[in-house]
């Protein structure tokens, strides 16, 4: 079930997306992009997403805070991975990382209050009361953040989802 495409094996709409990304790493297509590349419409919309996203107005940190904790609350394990990578390259520290990883707080109240705004959001599906995003609005967050959460947990839901599908690698 859900082979590995190759470029040439793939789609023709999910073709570009595969090549582009191939050429960024050296020729390897993701193995999860070779699974996901048998339907170019959720291919090419998580890419989108996902590249809107890393033009939002949150901080680099503060974004993957945000994915990572869509990746281990819906226990994409490649997802996880990836993203603790990505930490890792921001300089993050690694009891964040690791916080991060064991579903606890950050220390840092910043991080943890979009940690907390994150899961409150996924808990009641966007219907958090006024508190909650006073307090997230309390930690130098603006309401235009609050719906790149709703974005981001939209875009990675879905990534995490389809991996776990096609037990991507």
């Amino acid at each position: 079930m859900f082979p590995a495409h190759t470029v040439e094996s793939a789609p023709q709409e999910s073709r570009p997306a595969m090549q582009a990304l191939a050429d960024a790493s050296g020729g390897a297509v993701p193995d999860a992009v070779a699974r996901l590349a048998a339907s170019p419409e959720l291919l090419n919309g998580f890419l989108s997403l996902s590249a809107s996203f890393e033009r939002s107005t949150l901080d680099p940190l503060s974004r993957e805070v945000v994915i990572t904790t869509v990746a281990v609350r819906n226990e994409c394990h490649l997802c996880v991975a990836l993203h603790t990578g990505k930490l890792r390259k921001l300089g993050a520290d690694p009891a964040l990382v690791t916080a991060l990883r064991e579903r606890r707080a950050p220390e840092d109240e910043r991080l943890a209050a979009i940690r907390a705004f994150t899961l409150d959001v996924l808990a009641t599906t966007g219907a958090v009361d006024d508190d909650t995003v006073k307090d997230f609005l309390a930690h130098g967050y603006t309401e235009r953040n609050a719906l790149e959460v709703v974005m981001a947990i939209g875009t990675y839901t879905m990534s995490t989802f389809a991996n776990r599908l096609v037990r991507a690698a």
